[in-house]
């Protein structure tokens, strides 16, 4: 597997975490980033998380179209045992990135987790490249990643459900389609359930790119929404542990940042920044 997209001497790659529908004509902000990181190498369009996956590749080759992208070629799982064989692998030879697209998160982990095709993904991000998720392959990225909760009301104990992710980005929670589907509750009962965790909620045509080693990463915005990050750390009270099934949480002390294109975020700070004066929005 060529080195030649090293981001850094540590050969540590990129994450670019997408809330979901992301623009696929016009400026393209987030699949430019995505392409920018790719450096014209060969791309890895897992449609993994799809139970039917017909499309989603054909949506992407438009997508790309023009961006300076190499090679686009598709990965689809359809049962486990295929993660391992040597035509899914062979996909991976000389890739510069993987990315993953929206569906099931638990297909993903199912299908490709603990495999040789993971193993893949892995290196491909060890030896400098971008591995990029949209809406359930943003939320998949996490160690612990949400599949399951209420949206558009207020959090209730109890009515949420988190798995195992690929775990590509330690010690946060992401959630997808954000604003546009309302999930702030669900957001903060996750922090509530773990304030170690910061939770990270993207909106649609918006994505973090998160760069560095574990321990000293920190996220740029790009697109056209808001990232929010709830940090629980300071929180001094909270009923997660005693409440009843479907009472509604209590949470004192949480921090709220909201972040758009340009800013920043620390996350082994948990500070954010503002963007630098002269910022373009869509860099090239």
């Amino acid at each position: 597997m060529s080195n030649q997209h090293s981001e850094g001497a540590s050969g540590q790659g990129v994450l670019v975490i997408i809330g979901g529908h992301e623009a696929k004509e016009g400026r393209r902000e987030v699949l430019r980033e995505v392409a920018r990181h790719a450096r014209g190498g060969k791309l890895v369009i897992a449609t993994v998380a799809s139970h039917e996956p017909e499309g989603y590749f054909e949506g992407y080759q438009q997508g790309f179209d023009g961006l300076g992208v190499g090679e686009l070629v598709e990965l689809y799982v359809q049962e486990r045992p295929e993660a391992s064989s040597p035509e899914k692998l062979a996909l991976f030879d000389g890739a510069a990135g993987v990315f993953f697209t929206g569906g099931d998160q638990l297909r993903i982990t199912s299908q490709i987790g603990d495999t040789p095709v993971e193993a893949r993904v892995r290196e491909v991000l060890a030896a400098g490249g971008v591995i990029a998720g949209t809406s359930a392959g943003a939320s998949v990225m996490c160690e612990t990643m949400l599949v399951k909760g209420t949206s558009d009301e207020s959090y209730h104990v109890g009515d949420l459900r988190m798995a195992p992710g690929l775990g590509l980005i330690g010690g946060v929670i992401i959630d997808q389609h954000f604003a546009e589907r309302g999930r702030i509750g669900r957001l903060l009962g996750a922090v509530a359930h773990n304030p170690r965790a910061l939770g990270i909620g993207i909106d649609e045509d918006t994505a973090i790119v998160v760069r560095g080693a574990p321990g000293e990463q920190r996220f740029t915005v790009v697109g056209s929404g808001a990232v929010y990050v709830a940090d629980g750390a300071g929180v001094t009270h909270s009923n997660i542990a005693e409440a009843r099934r479907a009472e509604t949480l209590t949470l004192f002390g949480v921090r709220l940042h909201v972040l758009s294109a340009g800013d920043t975020f620390d996350l082994a700070r948990r500070e954010p920044a503002a963007r630098a004066e002269g910022h373009e929005k869509a860099a090239d």
